[in-house]
């Protein structure tokens, strides 16, 4: 498709109309599809359903897949899962992949892990390129200036068989980010900051670009991280132009190009930004510097506030909040209006998940805990993002600080993000955690789930109650 020369175009836009193959009737086009990613919860049973149509995957040297969401993460698993059908799902992945030919990071291969772990670390998303997920947080990989985004099982089948999708325009919205975080300051507060303020349906049909000082200051993975949690803006996906950050990550990995490609890639990559002129439908300014170290106090990644604030009476809150599900975040969180949440005593925490269980997510919080001990009666839990990561954490001895420190460590996978592996925590056990969602039974029947920044988890547990990580020097 042609663009007209003085139309100034955004990042999201350039993206488009480089896959659009065709406009359809009702404002929807056909988007090439460059890669497709699968897991085991819903991969083998679109690849099962594509078979048994008739169907072959189409191309399947660019589908990959991956063991992460039902994999136990305890020591020495194997393909019997604390998931009653859990098994199943292996199997039908493991038969699916190898029949289609496609790429399968299996159980003990050694670039197993999440999804969006996974593919960043391998190379396989890459600026400029159309990526798909039957996963809600494949918006993460948008980091690296990719047009990245979740979808369901149907539309993965017609994902594997086409490489093409219809899909319907979204609008685009910039959030800018101006100024710095300050010290101590993480990507996932910025991100939950960013979440309560515009609300869980902020973003919804929008593509939103993240831009400004404090995003271009940020590593990849912190990047990452804020993507991450676009979807629980109900963005249709998330983007950031790619810089020499970007390039540098990817330099070298085992899907990127190389030689002369990838000299040519870089050039082409260094084109993929928002022009100048560019026109957006909304646009955000947050301001960096506000920013301070934050945890959910409800039921809704939006019902969140600054550490050591108070809980927001319904007045504050009716702005994102219904009277009913306001209500009813107080009562299951066991918390009133006006209460602030520091020192409120946990039974769990929790690293991990494709929103902070890489390797730097893993240092900073393992800095916290050198030296120190998990407070009496919490369980801690640590479970790296992909294999990859805990090998690398190993070989700098990070597993031993967090062991010595008291947490468990485990084998890469989602874990307890949620429960559909068979884990989870107990009903009404208060929990700190590393993850994405706080959703009503989450991480198990009547859990409850505060989210933080990995830094923020370590310090709780390490005080047996919520406690803001600057001020560890009064901890006990």
């Amino acid at each position: 498709m042609t663009t007209a020369p003085d139309k100034a175009l955004t990042l999201a836009e350039k993206l488009w109309r480089a896959h659009s193959v065709m406009q359809l009737d009702g404002g929807t086009d056909l988007l090439l599809i460059d890669r497709v990613l699968l897991h085991e919860r819903t991969g083998g049973v679109a690849l099962k359903s594509l078979a048994d149509a008739g169907r072959t995957v189409m191309a399947p040297q660019q589908v990959f897949a991956t063991m992460d969401h039902i994999v136990d993460t305890l020591p020495g698993r194997s393909d019997k899962t604390l998931m009653p059908t859990g098994t199943a799902f292996l199997t039908a992945t493991r038969e699916g992949a190898l029949a289609a030919g496609i790429t399968l990071f299996d159980l003990h291969d050694p670039r197993q892990g999440i999804v969006h772990v996974v593919s960043p670390e391998q190379g396989i998303v890459l600026p400029g390129v159309t990526l798909v997920c039957p996963d809600s947080h494949t918006c993460t990989q948008g980091a690296f200036g990719a047009l990245a985004w979740g979808i369901g099982s149907t539309e993965a089948e017609h994902a594997l068989a086409t490489m093409t999708l219809r899909v319907a325009r979204p609008l685009d919205m910039r959030i800018r980010i101006d100024n710095q975080l300050a010290p101590g300051v993480t990507a996932k507060d910025l991100a939950l900051h960013i979440v309560a303020t515009l609300g869980s349906a902020g973003a919804k049909g929008h593509i939103v670009e993240f831009a400004g000082a404090a995003v271009e200051t940020l590593d990849m993975e912190a990047r990452m991280t804020l993507c991450n949690l676009a979807t629980e803006l109900a963005a249709f996906g998330a983007t950031i132009a790619p810089d020499e950050k970007t390039f540098a990550y990817l330099r070298g990995r085992p899907y990127a190009p190389t030689g002369d490609i990838w000299d040519q890639a870089i050039a082409l990559w260094s084109t993929l930004r928002s022009d100048d002129d560019a026109m957006f439908a909304a646009e955000h300014v947050i301001d960096a510097a506000a920013v301070t170290p934050m945890v959910t106090w409800g039921t809704s990644p939006q019902q969140a506030m600054a550490l050591g604030a108070a809980v927001p009476d319904f007045s504050t809150a009716a702005a994102r909040d219904s009277r009913d599900s306001y209500d009813r975040a107080l009562s299951y969180m066991g918390i009133e209006a006006g209460q602030s949440l520091n020192h409120l005593t946990i039974d769990a925490a929790f690293i991990g998940s494709c929103t902070n269980s890489r390797i730097t997510d893993l240092r900073r919080a393992a800095a916290i805990l050198k030296g120190r001990k998990v407070a009496a009666g919490v369980r801690a839990i640590c479970v790296p993002g992909s294999s990859q990561v805990k090998l690398a954490a190993e070989a700098e001895g990070l597993d031993r600080i967090f062991t010595d420190a008291g947490f468990e460590w485990r084998e890469s996978g989602c874990s307890m993000c949620f429960f559909a592996g068979g884990e989870s925590f107990g009903p009404q056990e208060r929990v700190i955690s590393s993850t994405n969602r706080n959703f009503e039974s989450r991480q198990g029947p009547r859990t409850r789930t505060h989210l933080a920044s990995p830094e923020t988890v370590a310090a709780s547990a390490l005080a047996g109650r919520i406690t803001d990580p600057r001020t560890l020097d009064s901890l006990p």
